[in-house]
């Protein structure tokens, strides 16, 4: 059984449709990529997985649908979500940001930050530093370390080298290889940086205007005309 399954799921903001039958499917303990340029759609993907979009089709974690699921539900079913690195609070330190993912595992908040700051050793050299003042990369961190806040058994991230140098792009792929290895997460990944997310998935999803174009494991779409495409047109 699929551990995430999405079914002909078709996303709307408004009266704009912005993703088309979609489909995809990840095994427990995976890590997938779904690839795209600049607004093909996979941000709303991540968003109508967490229930903040409207949408028709299905969407099923451990076969069991959680359509109808608010966001706060979601994220006490086990599916932690890390954004963009700018979706943090600015003025506030990394440890009172890191705490704020903790409202739905508040009995788990020290063990939660011990593993935080083991994966992110950096967190807790500053913990006490706002973070707007923090780099691209520090800050990257903390999205990711406040999504690992709420204990998640699925973790959605999006776009996490966007914006990051190459040495720092490694440091998150190896964080996000240890989150999947040593706690057993599943992981879905949205990226630009086909690259980056080959050296990292299993499987690669590749999204266009809201529809998978191509899909299969990086042996398979690596030079696929159809992935250059996706990111330069015909």
């Amino acid at each position: 059984m699929a551990f995430l399954e999405l079914k002909s799921l078709n996303a709307f903001y408004g009266k704009a449709q912005a993703l088309h039958d979609v489909s995809l499917h990840v095994k427990p303990g995976e890590i997938i990529a779904i690839v795209g340029a600049n607004g093909a759609g996979k941000s709303t993907l991540l968003d109508s997985v967490m229930g903040m979009t409207t949408t028709t089709g299905d969407i099923l974690m451990e076969g069991k649908s959680i359509n109808q699921l608010s966001t706060a539900e979601i994220v006490q079913s086990g599916v932690g979500y890390a954004p963009e690195r700018f979706n943090l609070f600015p003025y506030m330190s990394v440890r009172d940001n890191l705490l704020v993912g903790a409202y739905t595992s508040r009995e788990s908040i020290e063990s939660n930050l011990a593993i935080v700051h083991k994966l992110f050793p950096k967190l807790k050299e500053r913990q006490h530093q706002e973070t707007s003042t923090q780099s691209g990369g520090e800050r990257q961190m903390v999205s990711l370390g406040r999504a690992l806040m709420t204990s998640p058994r699925l973790l959605l991230v999006d776009e996490p080298t966007i914006g990051l140098a190459p040495k720092v792009c490694g440091e998150i792929a190896v964080a996000l290889k240890r989150m999947c290895d040593e706690l057993g997460a599943t992981i879905v990944i949205t990226e630009q940086n086909a690259n980056f997310a080959m050296t990292l998935a299993s499987r690669l999803y590749v999204l266009e205007s809201g529809v998978v174009k191509a899909e299969g494991t990086v042996d398979e779409l690596r030079g696929d005309a159809r992935l250059t495409e996706a990111y330069f047109g015909a």
